[in-house]
């Protein structure tokens, strides 16, 4: 009797490819790709806006619903948290963070429904550094002055230090939920492997690779997304201090 595809576990052959591109066209000669990563993007920003309007509509000066209880201790969390990272006075950055937070837990959260997390693509994490790196930026005029701030990169190595911030927090972000996928893939394989030398069922394919998930996926998109928010804030707060 042939076994269900389902239960032939991995083949042997690992592809790990980059993000599907579902449609592409030029302009003026420029060509446009539409990938599964924007894709998924826009569904991310479009559920965290529905979400956050479900939990803030019709609010009540004292609450009456678990809604409103819930958006409060949100928004209570992210103040408490930028308060202790950077002290007072940058409470309105905690629009920015909040939403740099939930764009990159859930964009790799979305992996555990079976598609393409977006924070397996570079081009999203080096978005999402580049907005920080301007805000870190913006930060350091702020506080030394424009002469100041060019006064600074006199030093050579000012500028390498600079131009390394978003580029190290891209890269750490991105490779370590790429490495997931990739060390998740291999497990994978490995497992069909093993269950080979026994029967035909993949055995060792079912439930082992689900407890895994719960590291590279869960864990580690939890981390990741949380260093990533906490070394914006320090920048930030650091170029004010020096």
């Amino acid at each position: 009797m042939k076994v269900p595809e389902f239960l032939q576990g991995a083949s042997s052959e690992v592809d790990i490819k980059g993000p599907g591109v579902f449609l592409q066209f030029d302009v003026f000669g420029v060509t446009i790709r539409i990938t599964e990563t924007i894709i998924l993007s826009a569904v991310i920003v479009i559920g965290l806006t529905l979400l956050v309007l479900f939990l803030t509509h019709d609010m009540k000066k004292n609450p009456e619903k678990k809604r409103q209880v819930i958006a409060e201790w949100a928004v209570e969390v992210v103040d408490n948290l930028i308060a202790n990272t950077m002290g007072k006075g940058y409470e309105k950055m905690s629009p920015y963070i909040a939403a740099l937070f939930c764009s990159s837990i859930f964009g790799s959260l979305i992996s555990l429904t079976g598609l393409r997390p977006v924070t397996a693509d570079y081009s999203t994490v080096l978005t999402w550094a580049l907005m920080s790196f301007v805000m870190i930026e913006r930060a350091k005029i702020k506080a030394d002055g424009v002469g100041g701030y060019l006064k600074s990169f006199i030093n050579p190595l000012n500028i390498i230090s600079e131009a390394s911030t978003p580029v190290s927090m891209s890269f750490r972000h991105f490779g370590n939920i790429a490495g997931g996928i990739i060390i998740t893939t291999l497990i994978y394989v490995a497992l069909t492997g093993l269950s080979n030398l026994i029967c035909d069922v993949a055995i060792f394919t079912i439930g082992i690779p689900a407890v895994l998930s719960l590291y590279f996926d869960l864990f580690t998109g939890f981390m990741q997304a949380f260093i990533f928010i906490n070394l914006t804030m320090i920048y930030i707060a650091s170029a004010k201090s020096e």
